[in-house]
């Protein structure tokens, strides 16, 4: 079939792979980060102009990287809203990321709808500050001027879809990116045009919602752009993962995703009911508290790293001699406890030594993820396999207690640029479709990535162990708080 593209516009820089179709091997990349606004004093903003982000395409795409490529798929980073007005120019700056400002915003939205269940039944998620739709509700009460002017409302990757196409009369955006707007049910497969007048105050143009092996439409020159998607369906299209994979992230806080035949609705919230890049559901769960826990413990400990915190950690044992830290410093998501602290509980006199804090460290973050991929498998998500990404999955002390906490095995992908490879393999779709190659229905197989395999084998015991005392002080601590 040829080659093709995939473009990762993530919130600091433009990722470029080029493949080819039918393996999915990388035959080119390019990078380019954001310009910086130095109006903003350096670093990642709330409001960035999206120019920045075709800038950065087109310092990426330098040197003839294209030269050949017959499709692009687009992944962006999510949650960016993209405020138009009437004749396609942007309002103002883009929203981006988990915007402080908006937190208020959220809490007002929730109220007006009648609580979390009917946000959750309407959408199957709960307004938090990041989404697009509290993000308006913001723009509404804060800017009420361009909260009037605004017509079309956009995300990163719809925007940057209709600028590779020239800004055709006709807006797209996909069905993952649609269902983390806030506005968009993954159940219904439709908009709740009423909830942007709930938050905005008036009613706004929304992007058409194409299929996942749909393309956007062919640039003037002949070059297809398929749908585009969010950067963590298009991650998870990148890693092949189906039915019965988890992916747990570790980032500063957690998340895990799972795919799953249908849209659960929670009515607690603790969910997000999102689709992926194809066809399929991905829930999702998020811990406030991840690696941000090692992070405050390798500093308690006077440790310079974590690869310092993970070898101290694994001089003491599983269970860490009794000592479990609730990893709830910044609060909690699952379980809902959104005003707690962590709290460190077993204190003896022979627990109260640096690498049994480690150890405790390490099993409190994990414990809280299998939290909640409890919340996924209590609504019948099937969890054969958990992929295990981000810079913590490397460390030893990860590792070693991962697949025993998790119950299941573990696979560590290296490191590569996932979204970036899911939006290439869109495009390929999208091009096979189109050429007759390909059904609708069934994505191109690529080879899957590179990855150790961790078993839990023997340890699975001693880690339902360990669980099951994170379990009991957590139970006493906070009774009743976590119903998965």
């Amino acid at each position: 079939m040829g080659i093709v593209a995939g473009l990762d516009s993530a919130p600091d820089f433009t990722r470029i792979v080029v493949c080819d179709t039918d393996t999915g091997a990388v035959l080119r990349q390019g990078y380019a980060p954001h310009p910086v606004d130095e109006a903003e004093g350096g670093g990642r903003a709330a409001d960035v102009d999206p120019q920045a982000w075709l800038l950065s395409l087109g310092e990426a795409a330098g040197g003839g990287l294209l030269e050949g490529v017959q499709a692009i798929g687009v992944s962006a980073q999510q949650n960016a809203l993209v405020p138009l007005d009437a004749q396609g120019a942007t309002v103002r700056p883009a929203l981006v990321g988990g915007d402080k400002r908006a937190q208020v915003a959220a809490a007002d939205l929730v109220d007006a709808l009648g609580g979390r269940e009917a946000w959750a039944q309407a959408v199957g998620c709960v307004p938090q500050a990041a989404q697009p739709v509290t993000k308006l509700r913001w723009l509404a009460r804060s800017e009420p001027e361009n909260a009037a002017r605004v017509a079309v409302l956009m995300q990163a990757h719809d925007w940057l879809v209709w600028q590779l196409l020239g800004r055709p009369v006709r807006r797209t955006t996909d069905r993952g990116g649609a269902s983390g707007t806030g506005y968009w049910s993954a159940a219904t497969g439709a908009y709740r045009s009423d909830l942007v007048e709930l938050a905005l105050g008036h009613q706004a143009m929304l992007p058409e919602v194409v299929g996942p092996a749909d393309a956007a439409g062919t640039t003037p020159e002949g070059l297809l752009i398929s749908a585009g998607t969010g950067e963590t369906m298009a991650a998870a299209f990148g890693l092949g993962i189906g039915l019965g994979d988890a992916v747990v992230s570790l980032g500063a806080s957690g998340s895990v995703m799972a795919v799953h035949p249908e849209a659960l609705h929670d009515q607690s919230g603790m969910i997000t009911s999102l689709a992926d890049a194809t066809g399929m559901h991905l829930p999702v769960v998020t811990t406030l508290n991840a690696v941000r826990t090692l992070r405050g413990t390798a500093e308690l400990l006077g440790l310079p790293d974590l690869e310092s915190l993970s070898e101290l950690a694994m001089k003491s044992t599983p269970g860490a001699h009794g000592l479990v830290l609730l990893p709830y410093l910044e609060g909690e998501r699952t379980p809902h406890l959104p005003h707690t602290a962590g709290t460190l509980a077993g204190l003896r006199r022979e627990s109260m030594r640096p690498e049994h804090l480690a150890r405790a460290a390490f099993e409190g973050m994990l414990c809280g993820l299998a939290d909640a991929l409890d919340v996924l498998r209590g609504r019948g998500v099937e969890v054969r396999r958990v992929f295990l990404l981000g810079a913590a999955a490397e460390l030893p002390a990860v590792q070693a207690a991962a697949p025993a906490l998790f119950g299941a095995q573990v696979v560590v992908p290296q490191p590569a640029d996932y979204a970036a490879i899911g939006a290439a393999r869109q495009a390929a779709w999208a091009l096979g479709v189109s050429q007759g190659t390909l059904d609708p229905r069934t994505p191109p197989l690529w080879q899957g990535p590179a990855a150790q395999v961790l078993d839990p084998g023997e340890e699975l015991a001693v880690g339902q162990a360990v669980r099951q005392q994170f379990v009991s002080v957590r139970e006493q601590t906070h009774p009743g708080a976590f119903r998965p």
